[in-house]
């Protein structure tokens, strides 16, 4: 049975002038966790967030932190944010030389472990290492920048990875981070998606818990919001 529908605000879209506020209002308005994007200016043209931030989130939440490493080389800051609190930490499949060894370190770590896959990135690369997973996190824009618009050839490639975690029985979440908005959220969960990565849309809004509820309202229309 597919896990609980999990809904994942990017601070990348929030105001940074009231992070703290920010993080409270969204997690009031009934998200799950909060999605971290750390950008390292390298390995994506853009730079974000490092570990400290992470913690000045983590001490001031109990909801759990998403990290999402779009870092190269990706292993290098598994500890800080392990350290910082995070609860899941993905990272690019190109950006680690050894990426099952990074998903052992992460794990480790007490850590769950997830791999990111771009557009272009192909499905061969999780045939060995479905069994050190707890994420996989498709892409459905081209990491770097918030605000980019959805790439309708993702719904395919999370029906894809889908069979492939459901054929082999693992525990696995499927996330998908871009472009997600209200009225794609139904397509997306139907494509085989459980946890939904929203920046702009969420943060945009004037109403945030509007946006978080008519997306729980599309995601029961579309697949339900089964248990774990």
């Amino acid at each position: 049975m597919r896990s609980t529908s999990l809904i994942a605000p990017s601070i990348l879209s929030a105001d940074f002038c009231r992070l703290g506020e920010e993080v409270d209002s969204v997690l009031a308005a009934g998200a799950d966790m909060i999605h971290f994007d750390v950008m390292d200016n390298h390995y994506v043209p853009n730079l974000t967030v490092g570990p400290q931030i992470c913690r000045a989130v983590t001490s001031r939440i109990s909801a759990p932190v998403d990290v999402h490493l779009m870092t190269e080389p990706a292993e290098s800051l598994v500890p800080a944010f392990a350290e910082a609190g995070a609860a899941w930490i993905s990272f690019h499949f190109e950006a680690s030389r050894h990426p099952d060894r990074t998903l052992q370190l992460i794990r480790s770590l007490g850590v769950k472990a997830g791999i990111a896959l771009n557009p272009a990135t192909p499905l061969g690369c999780l045939e060995h290492i479905m069994d050190r997973l707890d994420m996989i996190l498709i892409m459905s824009v081209n990491p770097g920048f918030g605000g980019q618009q959805f790439i309708p050839e993702a719904l395919n490639k999370l029906t894809r990875v889908r069979r492939m975690i459901d054929e082999g029985g693992y525990p696995i979440r499927l996330e998908v981070d871009g472009g997600v908005k209200i009225q794609n959220i139904g397509a997306i969960a139907a494509a085989g998606a459980d946890t939904f990565v929203a920046g702009s849309a969420i943060f945009g809004a004037p109403s945030y818990g509007e946006v978080i509820s008519a997306m729980r309202s599309e995601l029961e229309k579309s697949v339900g919001c089964p248990e774990n």
